[in-house]
């Protein structure tokens, strides 16, 4: 009776089989489909992009960590620090002489990320400093510390990332976690830190993701995703805000006569822990298709072009452009429709000096309001 029991077993565990193998035949083909929009995404883009200042702008293609000038003297703060292209950021900063503060989670890999910069540059200056972006408290707490610490803040590198939690994550401050750790934290430490930031007519480096060009949209019914949680949508999301953020800044950097240069950039589809820790289809991709991914340290370039280089310029949006911004040679990338939009940048503005507690110097005038859009 057992072994007719299992004869009689065996055509529906190869029907299981089969079914889980359809299963993730289809994950990975609905995930190559999604890279397909994505690289679709990027053409509409450069075919609907306006023109005009787009060559005299490019930077050179050749640009590299090579390239970066001098940094002593200067100091950058670089969120995300320990890993992937904040890490490779961070690494490149040292090396060109900056005094560079690592700003993350985890004290024994802030350590661990110090030996391997000193490792490779002895006399680097390089210390840490905790933050959770996730956590207002915390982001305001560091800015406190390096107001009261830092002579100057030459350079900020808002880096840290969150990508696609399959559930719903909640922040200390109940808002959905890929927003408040990828944008809003960013936001907050950005404003706490500009009476700092322009002492030194800095730069503010903050970083986006092509998925901002590939159905991002900026929910303002529904901002953390309460009523139905889609973790891809949230992220483009998220990333679509840092880039309204980085040109928002900059337009209000000009009205106000703020000093500071705002720049985005992003980093293509770059080999770091962002997708490396993922699960699902993702995580697949992400082992089996390496050809589609850029090591970190070139997925740093357009960030350390930004903050480093003296062609860059506030207001810009820098990242590769090969294989529909995937990676490759440096340039200018493609602003999505839904990043021009003034008047949902504005919104979002004032929403998240709500949300955060924060708030940058008003534009009192009706001369400075009329001069940002």
């Amino acid at each position: 009776m057992i072994q007719s029991s299992n004869i009689n077993a065996t055509p529906h565990l190869r029907s299981d089989r089969r079914a889980a193998g359809m299963a993730r035949r289809d994950g990975v083909v609905a995930m190559l489909q999604r890279i397909g929009l994505m690289a679709l995404s990027a053409v509409g883009l450069v075919a609907c992009s306006t023109g005009g200042s787009v060559a005299a702008d490019q930077p050179n293609a050749d640009w590299g960590v090579k390239d970066i000038p001098s940094q002593q003297g200067r100091v950058f703060l670089v969120t995300g620090g320990t890993s992937g292209i904040g890490y490779e950021s961070a690494k490149a900063l040292a090396a060109a002489g900056a005094q560079v503060v690592i700003a993350a989670r985890g004290a024994e890999r802030g350590a661990q990320a110090i030996a391997n910069i000193r490792q490779a540059t002895p006399d680097a200056q390089v210390q840490f400093q905790e933050l959770d972006l996730g956590d207002l408290d915390s982001v305001h707490a560091l800015a406190a510390r390096l107001n009261q610490t830092l002579p100057r803040l030459d350079g900020l590198i808002n880096n840290t990332g969150l990508m696609e939690p399959p559930q719903r994550l909640v922040s200390a401050d109940g808002l959905e976690m890929q927003f408040a750790v990828n944008y809003l934290g960013h936001f907050a430490l950005t404003a706490d830190l500009l009476p700092l930031l322009r002492k030194s007519q800095a730069r503010v480096v903050t970083l986006s993701s092509i998925a901002a060009a590939h159905g991002g949209q900026i929910h303002l019914q529904d901002l953390q995703f309460e009523r139905e949680y889609d973790a891809a949508q949230a992220y483009s999301q998220s990333k679509l805000a840092c880039l309204m953020f980085a040109l928002e800044l900059q337009r209000r950097s000009d009205a106000a006569g703020w000093g500071i240069q705002s720049i985005a950039t992003h980093p293509g589809v770059s080999r770091t822990n962002l997708l490396a820790e993922r699960g699902g289809m993702s995580g697949f991709v992400r082992r089996n298709l390496p050809f589609l991914f850029q090591p970190a340290p070139a997925g740093a370039v357009p960030t350390l072009y930004a903050a480093t280089a003296t062609q860059a310029r506030g207001g810009q949006y820098y990242g590769p452009t090969g294989l529909m911004e995937t990676r490759g040679p440096l340039g200018l990338a493609q602003v999505p429709e839904a990043a021009r939009d003034a008047r949902v940048s504005n919104q979002l503005w004032l929403i998240s000096e709500r949300l955060s507690g924060t708030g940058f110097p008003s534009l009192s005038s009706d001369g400075a309001r009329a001069g940002m859009h």
